[in-house]
């Protein structure tokens, strides 16, 4: 691994939990609208997978949180948000049991084909990143309530998030050959070109994303 330097920054397949997200779609079946959605709500005791050829990200902050879940069991996240972000080949899967029938996988495809996702205001709350990536102009360890105001801003100061916690930002991110596992996302706009989504019974690589 290189030395940080403000600049183009490039860590090779990292998977740690301080490290920016690509972006996840929403959550599958929940309709997409205009509009900021709520900063907080009770997240479902699922993670799911998303992959990625490409992401562009713009104005990118990152902070940590807490989830929380049905039941009050509480899930330390890495906040990734973007005020803006280019995705090519999006991929989601989720895999649900059904009780009496078995697990059933969700799968949601979008940006192929030439024409990539576009979102704005995107949050995303994950555990696990796996991506080559390259930052341009970031800065890390800068006060979670003093980030760039011309960048995606961090919610939940206060509440979540301490104002004085860990955070990290920069100019923007470029991230290829994503992998990832995330506990909930919402975006302002999430425009999903080609959309395709799949229901399948089983589970596994040949069901999932990856």
């Amino acid at each position: 691994m290189q030395s940080l330097v403000r600049g183009g920054t490039r860590w090779k397949r990292f998977a740690v939990v301080m490290v920016p997200s690509v972006a996840a779609t929403a959550a599958i079946g929940v309709a997409l609208s205009q509009g900021a959605l709520a900063a907080s709500f009770t997240v479902s005791g699922q993670q799911f997978k998303v992959s990625a050829d490409h992401l562009i990200g713009k104005g990118f902050v990152q902070y940590g949180a807490l989830d929380t879940q049905a039941g009050g069991k509480q899930i330390p996240v890495a906040v990734s948000a973007f005020s803006s972000a280019t995705i090519t080949n999006l991929c989601q899967s989720v895999v649900v049991p059904v009780l009496g029938f078995g697990d059933v996988t969700l799968k949601l495809k979008a940006g192929g084909g030439g024409t990539d996702v576009q979102a704005t205001n995107l949050y995303i709350d994950l555990d696990q990143l796996d991506a080559d990536a390259t930052f341009t102009n970031i800065d890390i360890g800068v006060s979670a309530s003093d980030t760039n105001p011309g960048y995606a801003k961090p919610k939940d100061i206060g509440t979540k998030t301490l104002p004085g916690s860990f955070a990290q930002q920069a100019e923007s991110a470029d991230l290829t050959k994503v992998h990832q596992t995330a506990w909930a996302t919402s975006a302002g706009t999430f425009n999903l070109s080609g959309l395709s989504l799949s229901v399948k019974q089983g589970s596994g690589k040949n069901y999932e994303c990856y």
